[in-house]
């Protein structure tokens, strides 16, 4: 059978049809980045927080999606290597051309990736505590700072504890490294001192010659800023040396990746941390979003702070957004900066416009029965370390971490 040319055309144009509304549909997704360790040794953070931003995206999604759109989430596994993270970046913005990014664990990993999102335009947002500085208008950072947790824990601790000769525990990277200068800072505010800090690689895990040293030392109280599963190992050789009775500890990082879960009652009992959620908050807020959870995925077990750091900042992003009536980077960043909030399981959440970090409420809990128990409450805490620091207002191209001295 021959066709004439005007024959052609027209199927030609028919068959297309098809095709060229499913391409406009895939392309009418909102493509949300996500870039989290779902293997290896820090697959116990990654993969909760995945869930965290699956259940806000379901959420976003039934409830009309963001300006109009449907949100769809592009997660690449980094597979607890930070190299990885730096390869997917540039997959998601220039491969995928992703229209946001939410992931990074560690700060070694948000400092692989955020000059290179800054530089393809692609708004960051990054989740987990950590140790605070970060001073660049396209990042927003909503989990705690030092000024918010450990200003809080290290006084609360020292008078529960009785104490005031502290031994440092840390991670040998930039957060623990940090985190210890910030330790020994509120230790010696509140008229005690530090009779020891040890700082450890992240694949350590025998700390037998680490425990001999802290009883040679004898402090009142030990602070921990551990990470990761081999750390673990420290808490159960802790115990089983027969030291939990005779030293207490406090910890900026046990119970962020639902640790106290993991390690057995008698090993973790009585051990202090704060943080800006726990499961155990007694809001109508909170009591939904663990129904959710547990319909969802069928427990509550893995909730945890940075699962629902990353759900709550998910919300966030969207309401901002639909605020904005728009993607646009810029808008949303307008929107955003200028002290929008939004009411979430952990409580309030208001992005602090001078450094686009998070305004939180902090809780000090107590492990009890391998739960989180709320002791104390501190109201809507400001990020005051950067923002010593960090105007981005004055400075909106700054686009670095500042050291704090």
């Amino acid at each position: 059978m021959q066709l004439d040319r005007r024959q052609l055309l027209t199927l030609a144009g028919a068959s297309s049809l098809p095709l060229m509304w499913s391409s406009v549909q895939a392309a009418d997704d909102i493509k949300l980045g996500s870039l989290l360790d779902l293997s290896g040794i820090f697959e116990g953070y990654g993969k909760p927080m995945l869930k965290g931003l699956e259940l806000a995206v379901n959420e976003i999604n039934a409830a009309g999606g963001v300006v109009g759109r449907k949100v769809k989430i592009i997660s690449l596994d980094t597979q607890s290597d930070i190299a990885n993270y730096t390869k997917s970046a540039q997959q998601l913005t220039r491969q995928d051309k992703v229209d946001l990014v939410m992931g990074g664990i560690l700060s070694a990993s948000r400092e692989a990736i955020r000059p290179l999102l800054n530089r393809e335009k692609t708004l960051y947002f990054y989740t987990p505590l950590y140790e605070g500085g970060v001073c660049d208008r396209n990042n927003f950072l909503t989990g705690l700072t030092p000024a918010q947790q450990v200003e809080v824990l290290i006084p609360y601790a020292m008078k529960a504890f009785n104490a005031k000769k502290g031994y440092i525990l840390a991670a040998d990277y930039n957060y623990g490294q940090y985190m210890a200068k910030w330790f020994t800072k509120y230790v010696q505010t509140g008229g005690g001192s530090i009779v020891g800090t040890d700082f450890f690689p992240l694949n350590v895990s025998d700390f037998n010659a680490t425990i001999k040293k802290i009883q040679d030392a004898k402090p009142d109280f030990l602070i921990t800023a551990l990470v990761g599963g081999a750390h673990l190992s420290f808490f159960r050789q802790w115990a089983a040396a027969g030291m939990k009775a005779k030293i207490p500890m406090t910890s900026t990082t046990l119970g962020v990746g639902n640790e106290q879960q993991i390690l057995t009652a008698d090993e973790g009992n009585g051990i202090l941390v704060a943080y800006n959620y726990s499961s155990q908050i007694n809001t109508p807020m909170n009591k939904a979003f663990v129904a959710n959870w547990v319909k969802a995925y069928g427990s509550d077990k893995d909730i945890n702070e940075i699962a629902c750091s990353q759900y709550q900042t998910c919300k966030l992003w969207a309401a901002a957004a639909n605020k904005a009536g728009t993607l646009d980077r810029e808008a949303v960043t307008k929107v955003l900066e200028a002290g929008f909030s939004i009411d979430a399981p952990s409580g309030k959440i208001t992005i602090d416009g001078p450094t686009h970090h998070a305004i939180l409420d902090v809780h000090v809990m107590e492990m009890k029965n391998q739960k989180l128990e709320v002791k104390m409450t501190s109201s809507q805490r400001q990020p005051q370390e950067t923002r010593e620091v960090c105007d981005l207002r004055k400075n909106p191209t700054s686009n670095q971490q500042f050291e704090f001295k």
